[in-house]
């Protein structure tokens, strides 16, 4: 089978079965790991596959994973609001700095934060900040950068610039995947500005719902051991709770 023959019937496997690894690919077509790898590099660039840590997904997928604000806050609603309620009870005592990151379950978080609780809240998120703005026990402090369409949350230099001065006592975290590689997100420069969140605080605590587990988004921003807690719903597989607390991170279902 010729290279191009072998990279059309890969490109049409990956989106039929919707993720395939390269120990899979390579055992399919009687080639090494590495001859996969140039394969998907190649489907990669004229974008007929995504790359992904061990293999490739469609690029439907990617697509998905990255849905515009809007719809994404439509999706598992009840969930969500289990885990803002959770993660809420893990805020550190009054006066404390918390940072919030970009996402429709810490939108909802940012919503139900008590009034009795004083804190100084950091975002980067637009509609975080909205909601935020001008509440009497909320210390609010927006970064800057340029604010993306689909998630409407500032990204950028400006933005990584301005959280590296910062030192919070907890972060709350969105994420697009969550696997044994880590966490993961589309985009490149939300990638950097999550990647400084993390960095920012002493405590990082991952909220998000159990639809995102398992699935890894083409860049990471984060390992499994920079985070201390996830907040999470019933629907965390077993399997998957014990490859997460396996790794040192606190699970907390919602």
């Amino acid at each position: 089978m010729y290279a191009e023959e072998r990279q059309q019937s890969i490109a049409q496997l990956v989106g039929q079965q919707g993720r395939l690894s390269v120990a899979e690919l390579a055992d399919k077509f009687g080639v090494t790991t590495e001859t996969v790898r140039r394969d998907l590099s190649a489907l990669d660039r004229i974008g007929l596959v995504r790359r992904v840590h061990g293999g490739a997904v469609p690029m439907s997928a990617v697509t998905a994973i990255e849905s515009g604000l809007g719809e994404r806050d439509q999706a598992n609603t009840s969930a969500k609001d289990a885990i803002a309620a959770a993660a809420v009870a893990l805020l550190p005592p009054p006066g404390s700095m918390v940072i919030i990151d970009a996402g429709t379950t810490t939108a909802r978080l940012a919503s139900v934060l008590p009034r009795d609780h004083r804190l100084t809240v950091v975002t980067h998120a637009v509609t975080i900040a909205t909601r935020l703005a001008g509440l009497p026990h909320i210390e609010l402090y927006v970064l800057p950068g340029r604010v993306r369409p689909t998630t409407h949350a500032a990204v950028g230099a400006d933005t990584v610039a301005a959280l590296a001065d910062l030192r919070a006592d907890v972060a709350y975290v969105a994420t697009n995947g969550l696997s044994d590689h880590g966490l993961t997100t589309p985009d490149r420069d939300e990638a950097a500005t999550k990647r400084a969140i993390v960095a920012a605080a002493r405590r990082t605590i991952v909220v998000t719902d159990s639809s995102k587990i398992g699935v890894e988004a083409p860049l990471r921003f984060a390992t499994l051991s920079d985070i201390d807690t996830l907040v999470t719903d019933a629907g965390i597989s077993s399997a998957d709770r014990t490859l997460i607390e396996r790794a040192g991170v606190e699970v907390v279902v919602a």
